[in-house]
């Protein structure tokens, strides 16, 4: 671990961003160079203190799982985020497009989504980071760890997972869900993550048996989604997806149409707090 060089990088990264960068208001009286310390901090997902240490050079080696946070916070580049962990004493993540590093352009769009549910997601539904309406909508989808980070696993396994849709939708979501697992699987093969998961599945699930022998390849989704919340009912959802085909990765918008029912509903969604899970 170089202390000094990593330090320094992470200096010139956080004076190089500007709060607009982020999201962040400036404010009429800020007369910091960049980004201050806990702002970095809060975008890193760890406590000021913890990422001062590391930029003053008393800190301890940070693990992977905090650098993975630090690259995703300071909007690095592949290159960059490879650097950081040399840096911190590591060795580089396997490069592949189904990685888990955010482009800095996608994380600069969804920076300025803050008033929108909003998420980024692989191509086997494992959420990478939400805005926070998004947590408020449907929960917080970034803490899960193992299979159970595939919304496709949970859907089969975890009977929660599917309370964020209306009963009356789930069938067909589960086809959804289904083909495009299949789709990832037939690109990446059997010994692939996806097969992994198809295999856990097969072994666990008699309606995804059933299903995922029905062969079908990437259902056409509906712009429009229906989605269930505890305390605001039904509420119509657009449903926005911009693809980072490099890092097979999507981030998904929703919005309403103004006027409806579902607008206003959406409008209160910032009041709710964060979506408890559900059994």
């Amino acid at each position: 671990m170089d202390r000094a060089q990593l330090a320094d990088f992470l200096r010139t990264r956080r004076e190089a961003l500007q709060p607009e960068d982020v999201g962040l208001p400036r404010g009429p009286r800020r007369r910091t160079r960049g980004l201050r310390r806990e702002e970095v901090a809060t975008l890193c997902g760890m406590s000021t203190d913890y990422y001062s240490r590391i930029e003053q050079q008393r800190g301890p080696q940070p693990s992977e799982p905090m650098l993975v946070g630090i690259a995703r916070g300071l909007h690095l580049s592949l290159d960059e985020r490879d650097h950081l962990f040399r840096m911190a004493g590591h060795n580089t993540p396997r490069r592949s497009r189904r990685g888990d590093h955010i482009s800095p352009g996608m994380m600069r769009i969804l920076d300025r989504l803050d008033d929108t549910p909003a998420q980024v997601v692989t191509g086997l539904g494992e959420t990478l980071t939400q805005t926070r309406l998004s947590v408020a909508l449907v929960g917080n989808q970034t803490q899960y760890t193992g299979l159970d980070r595939s919304s496709v696993y949970r859907w089969f396994t975890d009977p929660g997972a599917r309370l964020i849709f209306p009963e009356e939708d789930r069938a067909l979501q589960g086809r959804i869900f289904t083909s495009a697992l299949r789709s990832v699987y037939s690109h990446q093969g059997a010994a692939s993550r996806a097969g992994e998961i198809v295999d856990a599945l097969l072994e666990r699930s008699e309606e995804f048996a059933a299903v995922w022998s029905a062969h079908e390849i990437n259902l056409p989704r509906n712009d429009i989604k229906r989605m269930s919340h505890p305390e605001l009912g039904v509420l119509e959802l657009h449903c926005q997806t911009l693809y980072d085909t490099d890092q097979d990765q999507a981030l998904l918008v929703y919005t309403a149409t103004p006027g409806t029912e579902s607008h206003e509903k959406l409008q209160l969604l910032s009041a709710t707090g964060d979506r408890q899970p559900q059994t």
